[in-house]
């Protein structure tokens, strides 16, 4: 079975960079990563510029693209105004998470879980009603760097309410990068029992376990996973948050098991170049920077 990996580098990966790209150098950005058979792609995010200005006017960024056919561009929303400005700019997919952590929510979300969930349930009940696919998730999901471990069943909680409320897809987030290889196979074997809504993971590499957490969840029969181009990115709400995993990585790890994933490693090797040369430093993946192409 083919692997369905989204690119989160123009989002996720931007939203804790120091520079901000111009609205052309996202778009130019997006379209180079479709341009590599990436299938789904975050585009930005609907939120409040002054936040995170790296994602402002992503109005601009949606408006400018050149749709291809059969690739998902998404946004993220978080409340009904953000849901209204992706409806209003044409995008048919969004995703809306909460956080498991009452820390990082209010840091994230300016709320507590309760009412961080409230919001998100109605958003996704609105955007179905709309038409609207929408990926559904959990921040935090494995761990917090503030709070340490998050009780399985809060996490199953939270799932539950955005799968009762349509979520077309719930998305287990690594947001801290607490996840271990064990502790994945454990909170995915329950999801995967829990739910039949199709799950994906979120996996953010900052202790280096990224790949080895998505091959134990592969192993179960997870096959969606979300990556950042050259490892970049990290939550602009806690300190020294390392990267997502890098696209180019985990493309080469499904390749060389020899499981397709439709996304052609040479081209976004490429990608990964330019992004280097507009966010103005070296980036983290490694299949990218060996000069081995196996």
């Amino acid at each position: 079975m083919s692997i369905l990996i989204e690119e989160a580098a123009p989002r996720d990966g931007l939203q804790n960079e120091a520079r901000v790209l111009s609205v052309q150098e996202r778009i130019q950005l997006i379209e180079a990563l479709v341009d590599c058979g990436v299938p789904r792609i975050q585009v930005g995010s609907f939120v409040n510029p002054r936040a995170v200005p790296q994602m402002a006017d992503t109005e601009g960024v949606v408006r400018g693209l050149r749709k291809r056919k059969g690739v998902v561009y998404r946004a993220l929303v978080f409340n009904a105004k953000g849901l209204k400005r992706a409806a209003a700019c044409g995008l048919d997919h969004v995703a809306v998470f909460v956080s498991a952590s009452e820390t990082h929510s209010l840091r994230n979300s300016g709320c507590d879980v309760a009412e961080a969930l409230r919001r998100a349930e109605s958003v996704v009940r609105e955007a179905k009603a709309g038409g609207i696919v929408v990926q559904a998730g959990v921040m935090n999901a494995f761990g917090c760097r503030f709070e340490g471990p998050i009780p399985e069943s809060r996490v199953l909680r939270v799932a539950a309410v955005l799968a009762e409320a349509g979520a077309d897809e719930l998305c287990l987030a690594d947001t801290a990068g607490c996840a271990n290889p064990r502790q994945t196979e454990r909170l995915v074997e329950t999801f995967l029992k829990t739910f039949s809504v199709p799950l994906s993971l979120h996996l953010h590499d900052t202790f280096g376990f990224g790949l080895a957490n998505v091959y134990a969840a592969w192993k179960l029969g997870v096959t969606r996973f979300d990556g950042s181009c050259g490892g970049l990115g990290g939550c602009p709400f806690i300190p020294e948050a390392a990267g997502n995993i890098a696209t180019e990585d985990l493309v080469h790890l499904f390749h060389a098991m020899g499981v397709p994933t439709g996304i052609d490693l040479e081209k976004l090797t490429v990608v990964r170049g330019f992004l280097e040369t507009i966010v103005q430093r070296n980036l983290s993946g490694r299949y990218g920077r060996t000069g081995c192409r196996l």
